[in-house]
């Protein structure tokens, strides 16, 4: 009933409970779709359910936190890969991250639980809760999924660089210190089943300019004999005419791994790995440098990684054997057929780093530099990321290195650098020395003109004289022995890796028309 004249007018009563809050009156008026849409937009972007259900505050805090976040990985993936690089090699760091990336995962599914009960009226509760749980699900997912990267890489890092004892590496909180260069050894061990021990058919020095990353590539031959030890190592004492086994096979570049701490165990003092000191003290006096680290690849597992970066892709051209043995008159099964943009799985492009039958040793260690660039080619962002647990898995199996953990901020720096910086590859093949009676002084004097620095810009070059200047190798245009091939000769330039890995049309025509070789079933 109404008062007199006056009198505030009635109130219609909704129930029996006091005026809604616009929160709830939007919570009842909005429909089943838009409730829905709008959490999914909230898992999307947090904060928007708490805008659209009036908490504006609230929302446009959750927005510039989500923001600042955004912002942050944006500086990661441009201007800051240095610190996300070093981040990923340090072991504390990443565990920081994990803890990160859970509790970044926990405060959105927060948000996300907090609109849908913002978005969705008590009678639908039920549908909100599946909502819910669906939309924090897909939050988890990548969480989840980053998380394992981080631990995975967590793993890579302390088991591949271990800081076990070494005979070659010093303990200084500064590894690279005021170095112009550093000088890494890669190696490629030939160990597997049906072999004793490991012999080291690859032996490639890495000469990196720690100012610009131009890097020079120092191969040498499997066969190289009398190779010499410093002044000051034990090893000059027992090996003063350069290393010498009980053989002539054993007296090769590639058995110094295994058969020197057969015959001298110890010698070097404690170390987990003797037989790659071993080769870090020869191979550095061989080329006149001083080897600094060294990465042990076991290539018997080499065909595991490069399955899981989806295989390389390759220029052959010629022939190239798969497998066979020359020293037993073992034919090929098969060749690989001459031809460019050849895709390779793992097994294939084992093949085709170690073919060596009806070809030179130097032909070998050509493909061998040409694979490593094609699996460099093939990590490409998105494959590492889909592969990256199989891959570190890989990597950690096959891998060996005494490079300490001090040094990969250094290394992150220096990768950096690699990458547009030039690649030149020197390969002592018999064009320039004799593998059985090697002139060493010669091998120095041809590191030295490889890696010396280039004359400052607009300085006169004075003119060569070709009495007095050492003659550089080139990369091998095919096999020295095999068909439709060229020699190298000695008076080539210093050749470009990506050079020496091209598609020869000519070379590979000719190679086709000589025809397959032989093999075994022929």
């Amino acid at each position: 009933m109404s008062g007199g004249p006056g009198s505030p007018p009635d109130v219609p009563r909704q129930g029996s409970g006091a005026r809604r809050t616009p929160a709830a009156a939007d919570r009842r008026e909005r429909s089943t779709g838009s409730a829905i849409g709008l959490s999914v937009l909230n898992a999307i972007l947090p904060g928007t359910a708490f805008l659209a259900a009036g908490r504006r505050v609230l929302g446009a805090v959750t927005l510039v936190v989500l923001l600042a976040l955004a912002g942050g990985a944006v500086w990661l993936a441009t201007g800051g890969r240095r610190t996300a690089l070093q981040a990923a090699v340090d072991t504390d760091q990443l565990l920081w991250i994990v803890a990160g990336v859970g509790l970044i995962a926990l405060l959105w599914a927060a948000v996300v639980v907090a609109g849908v009960v913002l978005l969705f009226s008590r009678r639908r509760r039920a549908l909100g809760a599946l909502v819910a749980t669906v939309l924090v699900a897909a939050v988890a997912v990548p969480a989840v999924w980053a998380g394992q990267l981080a631990l995975t890489q967590r793993d890579l890092i302390a088991g591949v660089f271990d800081d076990g004892d070494s005979a070659t590496v010093e303990e200084t909180p500064d590894p690279f210190g005021d170095k112009e260069r550093v000088n890494v050894l890669l190696l490629g061990g030939d160990g597997g089943v049906g072999r004793e021990g490991v012999r080291t058919d690859t032996v490639i020095v890495a000469s990196i300019d720690t100012d610009t990353g131009d890097t020079v590539l120092f191969s040498l031959p499997r066969n190289l004999q009398d190779l010499p030890f410093p002044e000051d190592s034990p090893l000059a004492d027992v090996y003063p005419d350069g290393f010498e086994g009980a053989n002539e096979s054993d007296s090769l570049l590639n058995a110094v791994y295994r058969t020197g701490p057969e015959w001298y165990p110890g010698i070097l003092g404690p170390t987990d790995d003797p037989g790659a000191d071993f080769l870090k003290l020869g191979v550095g006096e061989a080329l006149g440098l001083s080897i600094d680290y060294y990465v042990l690849v076991n290539l018997e597992g080499f065909s595991r990684l490069i399955d899981a970066l989806g295989g390389i892709t390759v220029n052959v051209n010629y022939y190239v054997p798969i497998g066979g043995e020359p020293s037993l008159g073992i034919f090929p099964d098969a060749y690989i057929a001459p031809g460019p943009d050849q895709h390779l799985d793992g097994a294939r492009a084992l093949d085709f780093a170690r073919g060596r039958f009806g070809m030179s040793d130097y032909d070998r260690m050509a493909r061998q530099r040409c694979t490593i660039q094609a699996i460099i080619d093939a990590a490409d962002p998105m494959t590492l990321l889909r592969q990256y647990q199989r891959l570190a898995a890989t990597t950690q199996d096959i891998i060996s290195t005494d490079i300490p953990r001090s040094a990969l901020d250094d290394f992150v720096d220096l990768a950096l650098l690699v990458q547009d910086a030039s690649i030149t590859s020197v390969v002592f093949d018999p064009s320039v020395i004799d593998p059985a009676y090697p002139d060493y002084d010669r091998i120095r004097e041809i590191v030295d003109e490889a890696i010396a620095p280039a004359p400052p810009p607009g300085g006169a070059t004075p003119p060569a004289d070709p009495a007095e200047e050492p003659a550089l190798p080139s990369e091998p245009a095919g096999p020295a022995d095999g068909p439709g091939t060229e020699e190298p000769t000695a008076d080539d330039p210093v050749a470009d890796l990506g050079d020496a890995c091209a598609y020869d049309p000519q070379q590979a025509a000719a190679a086709r028309a000589e025809g397959q070789p032989p093999t075994r079933d022929d």
